[in-house]
């Protein structure tokens, strides 16, 4: 299913977990009774005045590269010695780590792509730290690898990042990631021999990739080359689409389009499903405001047409039929409908053939002759059918409440694959005929847990604005509560939390504890308009939602004050920490991860720019005093704050290390004989992506624990020791 690329602030998604072995005796008045020290970390004179304010800015040297700073290298393995120390000492750690490797062990697919009659897939044997690329030469045939990332580095943390099967499944465009970062090496195999070409390209990020119909060739995104030393903060500007000719080296691509007038412009380029066209979308930050360019394949040299002007809008391209070029947009429908543009005309105007509904679009696709459209529905999915002319087909069962993704297809061809998730229903694939309207299993799971044993449900509560904001709670059934509880949010970007699977809060709910998914304003829960009221000047909204969200849970008694833990990641970092300095008394511990933390500076490196359309523009003197007012580095007081965990990688290039290393040190600084205030700083990671299965597991077991320790829960063998 096609949504149009975006760069994105990620949320972290809470990732699998595992059963537990034998109780811990460690007693918790041991841990609790081990006085902290932290490393000493040298405060700065650095004091700014920004619009007649004085910012102090005491931890800036924390912000220098840990590659190219000793000083930031010896910080770190500081920091690190003290959190390791602490970790080792808490009940339950050893518990969780071993039973979300158990959870792990399942085989899992992801959802095919078929190109040339073969099937492309991925699939993980269990405990592998990377998932393997696999191909079929039927629907049901034996699966042959292709491409095995896992032996590409002795620490797991090489990923396959991408891959592209061409028209005709002889080649596979394929994108590497090393250690985490945004930047990938993009290589290309040959799918009868299984051996890697010698074509490779560098210098690609935040890229699609888009092979030629006649497979001579793809097309990508890259950004130029930076100055040395500077590759993984450098801010990331002027990206233009070249193309590739299998074959050649890649001094000799060509540039197809750029923007040198306008260096903050990104595009992304996809080949129409004719191959006659090159669909270019441009974007200048994170919002859905996109312009369109098309450039005729069928004619060298012929000048790019632009058929969206301005960035004022959702454009994202579904497909096209002839002349007929389909997407989906939010002009004149904050929730998004479906309209085609013929370019045949001299200047086209949309047609609606898919009105915007109560619900909110989330995607479209052309399978066979069938539109098929997936909404959200309450932060749920439900998929509908339409002709190509808008005529509803209905609805495409699924197989309970939770979250559907796949639908990829071509035109002329009914055969699809989707994937079908919930809180307690690891991925399962499906296949579907758009022209029977049936779906039959194509790859599930053997489970080594009963998710019957679960309660999923919904919640709507009320935020202090009286606005009514809807929450996932999820815990084992007959559970009773006050009980150990966890908090997650995100709130921005328009990202939508749906229901998926999680191997590691399995392992959370096992031992007895809540968890509660709060879908705050900020997300794309209810399109345009609830992402609209969690940004900019209404970004206080966000933390209002979750701060109510845990207020709720209190009030209901589904936990307490001294058993309610948050979560977030990236944005949901930033969340995390706001929230912890303006209610340090309504929670347990804290979780935040790779959060923006410094909220004066994020434009500043690597892809923060792009985050302007959320956060405003620190440089302005209208945002700057909402940012300052809310940055989670700069509103540290002298207060009894909860235990905070913050957890981050030193070689992030999203949000770069330097947001956490100056938080907690701000932290550490103000309450130095309080709770514990630490942080984790994993290596040879980046923001989340490509993280290696066992490096995933050791995170989550040492934030289990912590959390596990603060609220109260009581770890123990095969789940919860409650009476």
């Amino acid at each position: 299913m096609r949504h149009a690329a975006r760069l994105l602030l990620l949320p972290l998604l809470t990732l699998a977990g595992t059963q537990a072995i034998a109780m811990q005796t460690d007693s918790a008045a041991q841990v609790a009774a081990a006085p902290l020290t932290y490393p000493q970390t040298a405060r700065g004179d650095v004091v700014e005045t920004q619009f007649g304010v004085a910012v102090a800015d005491p931890y800036r040297w924390l912000e220098n590269d840990v590659r190219e700073d000793q000083a930031v290298r010896d910080w770190v393995t500081a920091q690190n010695a003290v959190t390791d120390a602490y970790l080792e000492t808490l009940p339950g750690r050893d518990i969780f780590a071993a039973r979300m490797t158990e959870l792990y062990d399942y085989e899992r697919f992801g959802v095919p792509e078929k190109k040339g009659g073969r099937y492309f897939y991925t699939r993980n044997d269990g405990l592998q730290n990377q998932a393997v690329l696999f191909v079929r030469d039927s629907v049901d045939g034996e699966g042959r690898m292709l491409i095995d990332p896992n032996s590409w580095s002795k620490d797991g943390a090489t990923a396959l990042a991408g891959w592209v099967p061409s028209e005709d499944g002889s080649r596979i465009v394929y994108a590497v990631q090393d250690g985490g970062t945004d930047w990938r090496t993009v290589k290309v195999l040959d799918v009868a021999t299984g051996q890697p070409l010698a074509d490779t390209v560098e210098w690609v990020k935040f890229s699609n990739l888009a092979w030629a119909k006649d497979g001579s060739g793809f097309y990508y995104s890259r950004f130029p080359e930076t100055a040395e030393g500077e590759k993984f903060q450098a801010l990331n500007e002027n990206q233009a689409v070249y193309f590739h000719r299998l074959g050649t080296p890649q001094s000799a691509d060509v540039q197809i389009y750029a923007t040198p007038g306008e260096p903050k412009r990104g595009h992304s380029a996809e080949v129409s499903d004719d191959g006659k066209w090159l669909v270019i979308t441009t974007s200048e930050g994170t919002d859905d405001k996109y312009a369109v360019t098309l450039i005729d394949l069928e004619a060298p040299g012929a000048a790019p047409r632009r058929l969206i002007e301005r960035l004022e809008n959702n454009w994202s391209y579904v497909g096209n039929e002839g002349t007929r070029f389909f997407f989906a947009t939010n002009k004149d429908a904050p929730r998004l409908r479906l309209v085609t543009l013929d370019i045949a005309e001299a200047d086209p105007q949309p047609v609606e053939i898919v009105a915007q509904d109560e619900a909110t679009l989330d995607g479209a696709s052309i399978v066979g002759d069938t539109l098929i459209a997936s909404y959200l529905v309450d932060a749920k999915t439900e998929v509908r059918r339409f002709g190509l002319d808008g005529t509803p087909r209905g609805t495409i069962a699924l197989p309970g409440i939770g979250t559907a993704t796949g639908f990829d297809g071509d035109a002329g061809d009914p055969e699809t694959f989707f994937a079908f998730t919930s809180f307690a229903t690891p991925t399962a694939i499906y296949r579907y005929d758009a022209a029977t309207g049936q779906a039959a299993p194509w790859a599930q799971p053997e489970l080594k847990f009963d998710p019957a044993a679960y309660e999923v449900g919904q919640r709507f509560y009320t935020s202090k604005d009286g606005t009514r904001v809807p929450m996932f709670v999820v815990h084992k059934k007959g559970l009773t509560g006050p009980a150990p509880t966890l908090l997650y949010g995100y709130g921005g970007f328009n990202v939508s939390l749906t229901p998926a699977y999680s191997a590691t809060r399995i392992a959370w709910m096992e031992q007895g504890g809540v968890l509660a998914v709060a879908n705050l304003r900020g997300g794309g829960e209810y399109g345009k308009a609830w992402h609209d009221a969690g940004r900019l000047a209404d970004k206080q909204n966000v933390f209002d939602d979750f701060i109510a969200a845990g207020e709720y849970l209190i009030a209901q008694g589904i936990t307490s004050k001294d058993q309610l833990a948050i979560q977030g990641g990236s944005n949901g970092g930033l969340l995390v920490g706001a929230v912890v300095n303006q209610r340090p008394d309504l929670f347990a511990a804290a979780l935040p991860a790779v959060g923006v933390m410094d909220m004066l500076r994020f434009d500043r490196f690597t892809a923060g720019r792009y985050w302007v359309d959320d956060y405003g523009y620190p440089s302005r003197q209208e945002d700057f005093g909402i940012l300052h007012a809310y940055s989670p580095y700069h509103n540290i007081a002298q207060a009894d704050y909860p235990p905070v965990l913050a957890t981050t990688a030193d070689t992030d290039d999203r949000v770069v290390p330097g947001h956490s290393f100056k938080y907690i040190a701000a932290m550490q600084q103000a309450d130095p004989d309080g709770a514990p205030h630490l942080i984790r700083i994993e290596t040879r990671a980046g923001h989340g992506s490509g993280k290696p299965t066992d490096k995933i597991i050791e995170e989550y077991a040492d934030m289990w624990a912590f959390i596990a320790h603060h609220t109260g829960m009581k770890v123990g063998a095969g789940g919860s020791t409650a009476p």
